[in-house]
């Protein structure tokens, strides 16, 4: 599972370099977007992102709503039924069996409604005994969000797979540089990777490589956390 720590932290470069390392060592992977809000019918959505960034095929959108909300509330607005996540579930069950990975890219933060019975990512990330990934900001702000998200999956009993900065600026602030090692102890571990920015708008090669020096081992990538934070001292 991809989680944010809100809208627009880079979860889709996130779930699409993770994709894109997999599929570039010959595994079958597959990637779920439960529900996609804000985006009309005859536009992209996430999953063409990923597929086109990632070079795979096997994306799937199950709900689209055109209202920039979160999906029970923009599933109300359009008059149309809600996102069944057991549903959901069953059906990324059966993308499991024949798949090495699937990944599902959430819509917003962890706790985002997908019904108006309250179901969220982190009841759909406990129905698939799924770690989950955390995609935060680089600056200002980002300690609290973060914080509140890892908060939320450690009081579920849900496995965190790490915390990636969506967007790494070119120029980092000393906010940024001060983040990198607080994000680390807010999660008990090294930071699991950092995307440059402006990485949706490069070639699918360029792309490849910037996945591979972006995400750590653990993640199919080459990132190293103390490396990192050595070029980016405060």
């Amino acid at each position: 599972m991809v989680t944010g720590t809100g809208t627009e932290v880079g979860k889709t470069v996130v779930t699409a370099a993770l994709a894109a390392l997999a599929h570039d060592r010959g595994h079958a992977v597959a990637v779920v977007k439960p529900a996609q809000t804000g985006v009309r019918p005859d536009e992209l959505g996430d999953v063409d992102l990923v597929a086109g960034l990632a070079g795979i095929r096997d994306v799937h959108e199950l709900a689209r709503y055109p209202d920039p909300l979160a999906p029970a509330a923009a599933a109300r607005r359009a008059g149309r039924p809600a996102v069944d996540l057991g549903d959901v579930a069953t059906r990324i069950g059966k993308l499991a069996t024949d798949h090495d990975l699937v990944l599902v890219e959430g819509a917003g933060g962890l706790l985002v409604r997908y019904d108006d019975n309250g179901a969220t990512l982190a009841d759909l990330a406990r129905l698939l005994a799924a770690p989950v990934l955390v995609v935060t900001t680089a600056g200002l702000g980002a300690l609290n969000a973060t914080a509140l998200t890892l908060e939320a999956l450690a009081h579920r009993g849900l496995d965190l797979a790490g915390v990636v900065i969506g967007s790494w600026p070119r120029e980092p602030d000393l906010a940024c540089r001060s983040n990198l090692a607080d994000l680390a102890d807010l999660a008990g571990r090294p930071l699991a990777g950092a995307l440059p920015a402006g990485a949706a708008l490069l070639s699918r090669p360029e792309f490849l490589a910037a996945a591979r020096q972006s995400l750590e081992p653990a993640l199919g990538g080459t990132f190293r956390a103390q490396q990192f934070r050595a070029r980016h001292p405060l």
